[in-house]
Protein backbone atom coordinates (compact mmCIF):
# COMPACT_ATOMS: atom_id res chain seq x y z
CA UNK A 1 0.00 0.00 0.00
CA UNK A 2 1.00 3.25 -0.70
CA UNK A 3 -0.19 6.32 0.61
CA UNK A 4 0.82 9.00 -2.50
CA UNK A 5 -0.72 6.32 -5.00
CA UNK A 6 -3.92 6.60 -2.52
CA UNK A 7 -4.50 10.30 -2.42
CA UNK A 8 -4.09 10.51 -6.81
CA UNK A 9 -6.66 8.13 -7.03
CA UNK A 10 -9.06 10.33 -4.45
CA UNK A 11 -7.88 13.35 -6.71
CA UNK A 12 -8.38 11.79 -10.25
CA UNK A 13 -11.45 10.07 -9.68
CA UNK A 14 -14.38 11.64 -11.64
CA UNK A 15 -17.29 9.47 -11.37
CA UNK A 16 -18.78 8.69 -7.90
CA UNK A 17 -17.71 5.64 -5.62
CA UNK A 18 -20.03 2.72 -5.17
CA UNK A 19 -19.29 3.22 -1.38
CA UNK A 20 -17.44 5.53 0.66
CA UNK A 21 -16.44 3.96 4.32
CA UNK A 22 -15.72 6.55 7.24
CA UNK A 23 -13.41 4.48 10.02
CA UNK A 24 -10.20 2.56 9.49
CA UNK A 25 -10.78 0.12 12.31
CA UNK A 26 -11.78 -3.05 12.07
CA UNK A 27 -14.85 -2.71 11.16
CA UNK A 28 -14.42 -0.22 8.31
CA UNK A 29 -11.60 -2.02 6.86
CA UNK A 30 -13.42 -5.11 7.01
CA UNK A 31 -16.66 -3.82 5.02
CA UNK A 32 -13.95 -2.27 2.81
CA UNK A 33 -12.67 -6.16 2.14
CA UNK A 34 -16.34 -7.19 1.51
CA UNK A 35 -17.07 -4.89 -0.92
CA UNK A 36 -14.02 -4.87 -3.27
CA UNK A 37 -14.01 -8.42 -3.49
CA UNK A 38 -17.71 -8.39 -4.50
CA UNK A 39 -16.17 -6.18 -7.14
CA UNK A 40 -17.62 -2.50 -5.86
CA UNK A 41 -15.62 0.65 -5.83
CA UNK A 42 -14.96 1.62 -2.25
CA UNK A 43 -13.19 4.42 -1.00
CA UNK A 44 -12.35 4.14 2.89
CA UNK A 45 -11.02 7.36 4.79
CA UNK A 46 -9.79 7.07 8.18
CA UNK A 47 -9.43 10.41 10.49
CA UNK A 48 -6.10 9.34 12.16
CA UNK A 49 -3.84 6.04 11.49
CA UNK A 50 -5.72 2.67 11.00
CA UNK A 51 -6.72 1.15 14.34
CA UNK A 52 -5.54 4.14 16.37
CA UNK A 53 -8.97 3.56 18.29
CA UNK A 54 -10.65 0.39 19.78
CA UNK A 55 -9.27 -1.86 17.10
CA UNK A 56 -5.84 -1.27 18.73
CA UNK A 57 -6.45 -1.79 22.45
CA UNK A 58 -8.44 -5.29 22.73
CA UNK A 59 -7.35 -8.32 25.22
CA UNK A 60 -5.82 -9.70 22.41
CA UNK A 61 -8.61 -12.67 21.79
CA UNK A 62 -10.11 -13.88 18.92
CA UNK A 63 -13.05 -15.88 20.83
CA UNK A 64 -16.62 -16.94 21.16
CA UNK A 65 -17.42 -14.83 24.35
CA UNK A 66 -17.62 -17.42 27.41
CA UNK A 67 -19.54 -14.89 29.19
CA UNK A 68 -21.76 -14.12 26.54
CA UNK A 69 -23.09 -17.54 27.17
CA UNK A 70 -23.84 -17.17 30.70
CA UNK A 71 -25.74 -14.14 29.59
CA UNK A 72 -27.88 -16.48 27.18
CA UNK A 73 -26.84 -14.78 24.25
CA UNK A 74 -26.23 -18.04 21.91
CA UNK A 75 -26.58 -16.64 18.85
CA UNK A 76 -24.08 -14.27 19.43
CA UNK A 77 -21.44 -17.01 20.99
CA UNK A 78 -22.44 -19.44 17.88
CA UNK A 79 -21.54 -16.72 15.44
CA UNK A 80 -18.42 -15.49 17.51
CA UNK A 81 -17.56 -19.19 17.78
CA UNK A 82 -17.75 -19.69 13.75
CA UNK A 83 -15.69 -16.94 12.91
CA UNK A 84 -13.39 -17.61 15.15
CA UNK A 85 -12.96 -20.93 13.25
CA UNK A 86 -12.93 -19.16 10.02
CA UNK A 87 -10.25 -16.39 10.79
CA UNK A 88 -7.97 -18.78 11.72
CA UNK A 89 -8.47 -21.07 8.26
CA UNK A 90 -8.05 -17.30 6.61
CA UNK A 91 -5.08 -15.75 8.38
CA UNK A 92 -2.91 -18.38 10.41
CA UNK A 93 0.14 -16.18 10.63
CA UNK A 94 -1.90 -14.02 13.10
CA UNK A 95 -4.53 -16.12 14.82
CA UNK A 96 -3.59 -19.56 16.75
CA UNK A 97 -5.22 -21.23 19.50
CA UNK A 98 -4.76 -21.01 23.35
CA UNK A 99 -5.15 -22.55 26.24
CA UNK A 100 -6.80 -21.00 28.81
CA UNK A 101 -6.98 -22.63 32.48
CA UNK A 102 -9.99 -21.55 35.09
CA UNK A 103 -8.61 -22.37 37.85
CA UNK A 104 -10.80 -24.00 40.75
CA UNK A 105 -10.91 -23.34 44.73
CA UNK A 106 -14.16 -24.21 45.23
CA UNK A 107 -16.02 -28.11 45.31
CA UNK A 108 -18.36 -26.81 43.08
CA UNK A 109 -16.27 -24.93 40.44
CA UNK A 110 -15.45 -27.82 38.40
CA UNK A 111 -18.21 -30.04 37.41
CA UNK A 112 -20.09 -25.88 37.10
CA UNK A 113 -17.67 -24.55 34.60
CA UNK A 114 -16.54 -28.15 33.14
CA UNK A 115 -20.40 -28.48 32.13
CA UNK A 116 -20.26 -24.41 30.90
CA UNK A 117 -17.02 -25.12 28.67
CA UNK A 118 -18.48 -28.43 26.98
CA UNK A 119 -21.26 -26.50 25.79
CA UNK A 120 -18.89 -24.09 24.52
CA UNK A 121 -16.73 -26.78 22.46
CA UNK A 122 -21.02 -28.02 21.28
CA UNK A 123 -21.61 -24.91 19.79
CA UNK A 124 -18.49 -24.50 18.18
CA UNK A 125 -19.17 -27.90 16.00
CA UNK A 126 -16.66 -28.07 13.53
CA UNK A 127 -15.29 -24.85 13.78
CA UNK A 128 -14.01 -25.93 17.24
CA UNK A 129 -10.27 -24.98 18.48
CA UNK A 130 -9.42 -27.95 21.03
CA UNK A 131 -11.66 -30.39 23.48
CA UNK A 132 -12.58 -28.90 27.13
CA UNK A 133 -11.65 -31.14 29.90
CA UNK A 134 -11.54 -31.07 33.98
CA UNK A 135 -7.68 -30.92 35.21
CA UNK A 136 -6.53 -32.22 38.90
CA UNK A 137 -4.33 -29.88 40.92
CA UNK A 138 -1.64 -31.45 39.66
CA UNK A 139 -2.35 -30.75 36.15
CA UNK A 140 -3.33 -27.14 36.79
CA UNK A 141 -0.13 -26.18 37.70
CA UNK A 142 2.20 -27.86 35.52
CA UNK A 143 -0.06 -25.39 32.53
CA UNK A 144 0.29 -22.53 35.41
CA UNK A 145 2.92 -23.03 37.11
CA UNK A 146 2.72 -19.48 38.75
CA UNK A 147 -0.97 -20.57 39.73
CA UNK A 148 -2.25 -19.60 43.76
CA UNK A 149 -2.36 -23.36 45.11
CA UNK A 150 -3.49 -22.30 48.66
CA UNK A 151 -7.06 -24.25 48.41
CA UNK A 152 -6.62 -24.97 44.87
CA UNK A 153 -8.49 -28.00 44.05
CA UNK A 154 -8.08 -28.33 40.06
CA UNK A 155 -9.41 -26.63 37.35
CA UNK A 156 -10.58 -26.35 33.56
CA UNK A 157 -9.17 -26.35 30.03
CA UNK A 158 -11.05 -24.76 27.54
CA UNK A 159 -9.49 -23.17 24.37
CA UNK A 160 -9.47 -20.15 22.46
CA UNK A 161 -8.18 -18.04 19.73
CA UNK A 162 -5.50 -15.05 19.91
CA UNK A 163 -4.13 -12.81 17.87
CA UNK A 164 -2.48 -9.11 16.93
CA UNK A 165 -5.28 -7.20 16.96
CA UNK A 166 -3.27 -4.02 14.61
CA UNK A 167 -1.25 -6.40 12.94
CA UNK A 168 -4.40 -8.26 11.51
CA UNK A 169 -6.16 -4.84 10.84
CA UNK A 170 -2.83 -3.79 8.61
CA UNK A 171 -2.95 -7.09 6.50
CA UNK A 172 -6.69 -6.75 6.22
CA UNK A 173 -6.36 -3.28 5.25
CA UNK A 174 -3.55 -4.72 2.00
CA UNK A 175 -6.18 -7.11 1.91
CA UNK A 176 -8.73 -4.77 0.55
CA UNK A 177 -6.23 -2.83 -1.73
CA UNK A 178 -5.15 -5.97 -3.42
CA UNK A 179 -8.54 -6.53 -4.56
CA UNK A 180 -8.67 -3.13 -5.71
CA UNK A 181 -10.13 -0.99 -2.56
CA UNK A 182 -8.52 2.64 -2.18
CA UNK A 183 -7.96 3.18 1.52
CA UNK A 184 -6.43 6.35 3.07
CA UNK A 185 -5.27 6.96 6.40
CA UNK A 186 -5.03 11.07 7.79
CA UNK A 187 -8.10 11.92 6.10
CA UNK A 188 -11.13 12.68 8.11
CA UNK A 189 -14.35 13.42 6.90
CA UNK A 190 -14.69 16.98 7.70
CA UNK A 191 -19.03 17.03 5.79
CA UNK A 192 -21.06 14.98 4.64
CA UNK A 193 -23.00 16.01 1.30
CA UNK A 194 -26.36 15.84 0.10
CA UNK A 195 -28.13 15.54 -3.43
CA UNK A 196 -31.21 18.07 -3.80
CA UNK A 197 -33.52 15.09 -2.17
CA UNK A 198 -31.56 15.64 1.13
CA UNK A 199 -30.01 12.16 0.48
CA UNK A 200 -26.22 11.36 1.19
CA UNK A 201 -24.27 11.53 -1.53
CA UNK A 202 -20.56 11.82 -1.39
CA UNK A 203 -18.04 13.40 1.69
CA UNK A 204 -15.46 15.92 1.24
CA UNK A 205 -12.14 15.23 3.12
CA UNK A 206 -9.21 16.45 4.12
CA UNK A 207 -5.89 15.29 3.62
CA UNK A 208 -3.80 15.88 6.93
CA UNK A 209 -0.54 16.24 5.06
CA UNK A 210 -1.01 18.53 2.74
CA UNK A 211 -3.86 20.50 3.84
CA UNK A 212 -6.30 20.24 1.01
CA UNK A 213 -9.76 19.07 0.66
CA UNK A 214 -10.96 16.68 -2.14
CA UNK A 215 -14.86 15.86 -2.84
CA UNK A 216 -15.78 11.99 -2.84
CA UNK A 217 -18.92 11.61 -4.76
CA UNK A 218 -20.63 8.02 -3.30
CA UNK A 219 -23.58 5.77 -3.69
CA UNK A 220 -23.75 4.97 -0.63
CA UNK A 221 -22.12 6.76 2.62
CA UNK A 222 -21.40 4.11 5.35
CA UNK A 223 -20.32 5.30 8.95
CA UNK A 224 -18.05 2.90 10.94
CA UNK A 225 -16.72 5.15 13.02
CA UNK A 226 -16.86 3.25 16.48
CA UNK A 227 -16.61 4.97 19.38
CA UNK A 228 -17.55 7.97 17.30
CA UNK A 229 -20.17 7.19 15.28
CA UNK A 230 -22.68 9.69 16.76
CA UNK A 231 -20.48 12.89 16.23
CA UNK A 232 -20.77 11.29 12.11
CA UNK A 233 -24.25 11.19 12.46
CA UNK A 234 -24.49 14.18 13.62
CA UNK A 235 -23.43 15.72 10.47
CA UNK A 236 -26.85 14.75 8.06
CA UNK A 237 -28.86 14.90 11.19
CA UNK A 238 -28.16 17.57 13.68
CA UNK A 239 -30.15 16.36 16.62
CA UNK A 240 -29.78 12.80 16.07
CA UNK A 241 -30.24 10.81 19.48
CA UNK A 242 -27.07 9.07 20.72
CA UNK A 243 -26.31 5.44 20.10
CA UNK A 244 -23.41 4.72 21.92
CA UNK A 245 -23.08 4.02 25.28
CA UNK A 246 -19.01 4.37 25.83
CA UNK A 247 -17.15 2.11 28.45
CA UNK A 248 -13.21 1.93 28.99
CA UNK A 249 -11.62 -1.01 29.50
CA UNK A 250 -7.70 -1.32 30.90
CA UNK A 251 -4.57 -3.77 30.37
CA UNK A 252 -1.39 -4.03 32.18
CA UNK A 253 1.47 -5.30 30.79
CA UNK A 254 4.02 -7.82 32.32
CA UNK A 255 7.02 -9.75 32.01
CA UNK A 256 6.28 -12.91 31.21
CA UNK A 257 7.51 -14.07 33.88
CA UNK A 258 4.66 -13.39 35.61
CA UNK A 259 2.87 -15.97 33.87
CA UNK A 260 5.71 -18.41 33.33
CA UNK A 261 3.20 -20.49 30.58
CA UNK A 262 1.87 -21.03 27.00
CA UNK A 263 -1.34 -20.90 29.01
CA UNK A 264 -3.65 -18.40 29.93
CA UNK A 265 -5.55 -17.77 33.17
CA UNK A 266 -8.78 -17.08 33.28
CA UNK A 267 -10.72 -15.76 36.12
CA UNK A 268 -14.66 -16.15 35.14
CA UNK A 269 -16.11 -13.59 37.96
CA UNK A 270 -14.66 -10.74 39.27
CA UNK A 271 -15.97 -7.82 41.56
CA UNK A 272 -17.11 -5.81 38.72
CA UNK A 273 -19.21 -8.62 37.11
CA UNK A 274 -16.50 -9.07 34.18
CA UNK A 275 -13.78 -11.81 33.09
CA UNK A 276 -10.78 -11.43 33.99
CA UNK A 277 -7.50 -12.96 32.22
CA UNK A 278 -3.95 -12.69 31.89
CA UNK A 279 -2.75 -13.90 29.01
CA UNK A 280 0.76 -14.43 26.84
CA UNK A 281 1.42 -12.33 24.36
CA UNK A 282 4.22 -11.08 22.50
CA UNK A 283 6.78 -12.83 24.98
CA UNK A 284 4.87 -10.66 27.40
CA UNK A 285 1.99 -10.98 30.18
CA UNK A 286 -1.02 -9.02 29.36
CA UNK A 287 -3.92 -8.56 32.40
CA UNK A 288 -7.15 -7.24 31.81
CA UNK A 289 -9.73 -6.33 31.74
CA UNK A 290 -11.88 -3.76 33.64
CA UNK A 291 -15.68 -2.10 32.71
CA UNK A 292 -15.99 1.84 33.39
CA UNK A 293 -18.79 3.94 31.82
CA UNK A 294 -17.44 7.17 30.64
CA UNK A 295 -19.33 9.98 29.78
CA UNK A 296 -17.10 10.91 26.56
CA UNK A 297 -14.52 8.91 24.24
CA UNK A 298 -11.28 10.26 23.55
CA UNK A 299 -8.70 8.50 21.24
CA UNK A 300 -6.24 8.10 24.59
CA UNK A 301 -7.96 7.44 27.19
CA UNK A 302 -6.29 7.51 30.61
CA UNK A 303 -6.26 4.97 33.25
CA UNK A 304 -8.72 5.65 36.14
CA UNK A 305 -6.34 4.64 39.68
CA UNK A 306 -8.96 2.13 40.84
CA UNK A 307 -8.44 0.64 37.32
CA UNK A 308 -5.18 0.10 38.06
CA UNK A 309 -5.50 -0.98 41.47
CA UNK A 310 -8.61 -3.69 41.15
CA UNK A 311 -6.65 -5.53 38.14
CA UNK A 312 -3.14 -5.50 40.75
CA UNK A 313 -5.65 -6.91 43.39
CA UNK A 314 -7.45 -8.97 41.42
CA UNK A 315 -4.12 -10.60 40.11
CA UNK A 316 -2.51 -11.00 43.43
CA UNK A 317 -5.61 -14.01 44.29
CA UNK A 318 -4.81 -16.11 41.73
CA UNK A 319 -1.17 -15.67 41.00
CA UNK A 320 1.78 -16.85 43.25
CA UNK A 321 4.08 -13.79 42.39
CA UNK A 322 1.32 -10.71 43.16
CA UNK A 323 2.25 -8.25 40.57
CA UNK A 324 3.03 -4.72 41.83
CA UNK A 325 2.79 -1.11 40.20
CA UNK A 326 6.62 -0.90 40.03
CA UNK A 327 6.25 -4.23 37.71
CA UNK A 328 4.16 -2.70 35.05
CA UNK A 329 5.70 -1.97 32.00
CA UNK A 330 3.15 -0.48 29.68
CA UNK A 331 -0.80 0.35 30.52
CA UNK A 332 -2.89 0.61 27.43
CA UNK A 333 -6.78 1.84 27.60
CA UNK A 334 -9.41 0.80 24.81
CA UNK A 335 -13.16 1.96 24.31
CA UNK A 336 -16.39 -0.18 24.15
CA UNK A 337 -18.21 1.41 21.57
CA UNK A 338 -21.58 -0.31 23.34
CA UNK A 339 -25.13 0.33 21.57
CA UNK A 340 -27.15 1.74 24.56
CA UNK A 341 -29.92 -0.13 25.99
CA UNK A 342 -32.26 1.27 28.55
CA UNK A 343 -33.03 -1.94 30.23
CA UNK A 344 -28.97 -2.19 30.87
CA UNK A 345 -29.55 -0.03 34.11
CA UNK A 346 -26.40 1.82 33.25
CA UNK A 347 -24.00 -1.51 33.85
CA UNK A 348 -22.06 -1.56 30.41
CA UNK A 349 -21.41 -5.10 31.25
CA UNK A 350 -24.48 -5.83 30.44
CA UNK A 351 -25.01 -4.36 27.51
CA UNK A 352 -25.24 -6.61 23.73
CA UNK A 353 -22.46 -7.17 21.96
CA UNK A 354 -24.24 -7.87 18.93
CA UNK A 355 -24.10 -4.85 16.08
CA UNK A 356 -26.62 -2.68 14.77
CA UNK A 357 -26.94 -1.40 11.87
CA UNK A 358 -29.20 2.19 11.57
CA UNK A 359 -30.28 4.14 8.42
CA UNK A 360 -31.56 7.32 8.88
CA UNK A 361 -33.02 9.84 6.89
CA UNK A 362 -30.35 10.76 4.45
CA UNK A 363 -29.71 7.56 3.76
CA UNK A 364 -26.10 7.31 5.71
CA UNK A 365 -25.71 3.77 7.15
CA UNK A 366 -24.13 3.10 10.94
CA UNK A 367 -22.82 0.20 11.89
CA UNK A 368 -22.21 0.25 15.86
CA UNK A 369 -21.16 -2.74 18.10
CA UNK A 370 -20.10 -6.10 17.33
CA UNK A 371 -17.23 -7.52 18.31
CA UNK A 372 -13.64 -8.19 16.97
CA UNK A 373 -13.92 -11.65 16.38
CA UNK A 374 -17.21 -10.79 14.28
CA UNK A 375 -16.08 -8.02 12.12
CA UNK A 376 -16.47 -10.23 8.85
CA UNK A 377 -20.29 -11.31 9.41
CA UNK A 378 -20.84 -7.61 10.28
CA UNK A 379 -19.13 -6.47 7.40
CA UNK A 380 -21.40 -8.72 5.16
CA UNK A 381 -24.45 -7.99 6.66
CA UNK A 382 -23.23 -3.90 6.34
CA UNK A 383 -22.43 -4.35 2.61
CA UNK A 384 -25.65 -6.23 1.82
CA UNK A 385 -27.59 -3.34 3.38
CA UNK A 386 -25.60 -1.10 1.04
CA UNK A 387 -26.11 -2.89 -2.14
CA UNK A 388 -30.04 -2.66 -1.60
CA UNK A 389 -30.00 0.63 -0.41
CA UNK A 390 -27.85 1.87 -3.21
CA UNK A 391 -29.13 -0.26 -5.89
CA UNK A 392 -26.00 -1.32 -6.52
CA UNK A 393 -24.71 -4.80 -8.37
CA UNK A 394 -25.28 -7.57 -5.87
CA UNK A 395 -23.09 -9.83 -6.03
CA UNK A 396 -22.95 -12.21 -2.82
CA UNK A 397 -20.29 -12.25 -0.28
CA UNK A 398 -17.37 -13.98 -0.91
CA UNK A 399 -15.16 -13.42 2.19
CA UNK A 400 -15.94 -17.19 3.85
CA UNK A 401 -12.67 -18.88 2.40
CA UNK A 402 -11.14 -15.18 1.46
CA UNK A 403 -7.20 -15.62 2.32
CA UNK A 404 -6.27 -12.35 3.96
CA UNK A 405 -2.94 -10.92 3.00
CA UNK A 406 -0.26 -12.47 3.84
CA UNK A 407 -1.48 -16.30 4.16
CA UNK A 408 1.12 -18.57 5.28
CA UNK A 409 -0.13 -21.95 6.69
CA UNK A 410 4.05 -22.22 8.26
CA UNK A 411 4.67 -18.58 9.04
CA UNK A 412 5.75 -19.65 12.36
CA UNK A 413 9.20 -20.43 10.48
CA UNK A 414 10.02 -16.64 10.39
CA UNK A 415 10.19 -16.56 14.25
CA UNK A 416 9.62 -12.86 14.97
CA UNK A 417 8.30 -12.23 11.99
CA UNK A 418 5.72 -14.65 12.00
CA UNK A 419 2.86 -12.01 12.13
CA UNK A 420 3.87 -10.76 8.63
CA UNK A 421 3.07 -13.78 6.97
CA UNK A 422 4.59 -14.00 3.47
CA UNK A 423 5.40 -10.49 4.14
CA UNK A 424 8.47 -11.85 6.07
CA UNK A 425 10.26 -12.51 3.14
CA UNK A 426 10.07 -9.18 1.39
CA UNK A 427 11.62 -7.72 5.01
CA UNK A 428 14.27 -10.50 5.21
CA UNK A 429 15.13 -9.42 1.71
CA UNK A 430 16.01 -5.88 3.10
CA UNK A 431 18.67 -7.17 5.41
CA UNK A 432 20.64 -9.47 2.56
CA UNK A 433 22.47 -6.35 1.67
CA UNK A 434 22.97 -5.13 5.18
CA UNK A 435 21.99 -7.64 8.04
CA UNK A 436 22.83 -5.17 10.49
CA UNK A 437 18.80 -4.38 9.44
CA UNK A 438 17.54 -7.45 10.93
CA UNK A 439 19.29 -6.94 14.09
CA UNK A 440 16.78 -5.40 17.22
CA UNK A 441 17.07 -1.99 17.89
CA UNK A 442 16.48 -2.73 21.72
CA UNK A 443 17.24 -5.53 23.83
CA UNK A 444 14.56 -5.57 25.33
CA UNK A 445 12.46 -5.87 22.24
CA UNK A 446 12.96 -8.01 19.03
CA UNK A 447 11.37 -5.38 16.54
CA UNK A 448 14.33 -4.35 13.78
CA UNK A 449 15.42 -1.33 10.96
CA UNK A 450 13.81 -3.53 8.39
CA UNK A 451 10.48 -3.52 9.92
CA UNK A 452 10.43 0.51 9.78
CA UNK A 453 11.00 0.42 6.66
CA UNK A 454 9.12 -2.26 5.26
CA UNK A 455 5.80 -0.06 7.01
CA UNK A 456 6.74 2.75 5.56
CA UNK A 457 6.99 1.92 1.68
CA UNK A 458 4.09 -0.91 2.18
CA UNK A 459 1.80 -0.64 4.95
CA UNK A 460 1.46 3.72 5.16
CA UNK A 461 2.92 4.08 7.81
CA UNK A 462 3.41 7.96 8.27
CA UNK A 463 4.85 8.66 11.30
CA UNK A 464 7.39 7.07 15.12
CA UNK A 465 3.77 6.56 16.53
CA UNK A 466 2.76 4.54 13.96
CA UNK A 467 5.53 2.15 13.80
CA UNK A 468 5.76 1.98 17.53
CA UNK A 469 2.32 1.57 18.36
CA UNK A 470 0.43 -0.14 15.32
CA UNK A 471 2.95 -1.53 12.98
CA UNK A 472 4.96 -2.55 15.75
CA UNK A 473 3.70 -3.40 18.95
CA UNK A 474 6.45 -1.79 21.05
CA UNK A 475 4.31 0.70 23.07
CA UNK A 476 2.10 -1.45 24.15
CA UNK A 477 4.86 -4.02 25.63
CA UNK A 478 7.64 -1.45 27.16
CA UNK A 479 7.00 1.85 27.43
CA UNK A 480 10.12 2.98 28.48
CA UNK A 481 11.51 0.54 25.67
CA UNK A 482 9.33 2.48 23.03
CA UNK A 483 10.64 5.65 24.56
CA UNK A 484 14.24 4.62 24.22
CA UNK A 485 13.62 3.51 20.21
CA UNK A 486 12.16 6.95 19.13
CA UNK A 487 15.08 8.30 18.20
CA UNK A 488 16.11 5.54 15.63
CA UNK A 489 12.84 5.31 14.16
CA UNK A 490 12.50 8.26 13.55
CA UNK A 491 15.32 8.76 11.61
CA UNK A 492 14.83 5.96 9.53
CA UNK A 493 11.72 6.95 9.16
CA UNK A 494 12.82 10.71 7.79
CA UNK A 495 15.07 8.71 5.19
CA UNK A 496 12.30 6.97 4.03
CA UNK A 497 9.42 10.05 4.15
CA UNK A 498 11.80 12.72 2.86
CA UNK A 499 11.58 14.69 6.09
CA UNK A 500 14.31 16.50 7.74
CA UNK A 501 15.83 16.84 10.89
CA UNK A 502 13.20 19.64 12.54
CA UNK A 503 10.31 16.92 11.56
CA UNK A 504 12.33 14.08 13.59
CA UNK A 505 13.01 16.44 16.21
CA UNK A 506 8.99 16.67 16.87
CA UNK A 507 8.45 13.41 15.77
CA UNK A 508 10.29 12.59 18.68
CA UNK A 509 8.96 14.95 21.10
CA UNK A 510 5.24 14.40 20.82
CA UNK A 511 5.97 10.22 20.77
CA UNK A 512 7.75 10.63 24.20
CA UNK A 513 4.58 13.03 25.34
CA UNK A 514 2.30 10.29 24.53
CA UNK A 515 4.11 7.17 25.81
CA UNK A 516 4.40 8.91 28.80
CA UNK A 517 0.46 8.14 29.24
CA UNK A 518 0.97 4.62 29.18
CA UNK A 519 3.38 4.06 31.71
CA UNK A 520 2.25 3.56 35.45
CA UNK A 521 1.23 7.28 36.73
CA UNK A 522 2.94 8.32 39.89
CA UNK A 523 0.69 7.83 43.02
CA UNK A 524 -0.46 11.51 44.58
Amino acid sequence: MNRQEMINRVADRTTPWDIVVIGGGATGVGVAIDAAVRGLDVLLLEAKDFGKGTSSRSTKLIHGGVRYLEQGNISLVMEALKERGLLRQNAPHLVHDLAFIVPNYSWWEAPFYGIGMKVYDLLAGKYGFGRSRILSSEETITRLPNLQTEGLRGGVVYYDGQFDDTRLLIHMAATAADHGGTLLNYAPVVEITKDADGFADGVVLRDEETGQTHKAAAKIVINATGMFADSVRQMTEPDATAMIAPSQGIHLVFERSFLRADSALMVPHTSDGRVLFAIPWHNHTVVGTTDTPIEKATYEPLPFEEEIQFILDTAAQFLSRPPTRADILSIYVGIRPLVKADSAGGKTSALSRDHTIHIDGAGLITIVGGKWTTYRHMAEDCVNHAITLGRLDDKPCATRDLKLHGYHASAEKFGELEVYGSDALAIQALGQQDPSLLAPMHPALPYCPAEVIWAARSEMARSVEDILARRTRALFLNAQAAIDLAPQVATILAAELGQDQHWIDNQIATFRTLAAQYKVPELP
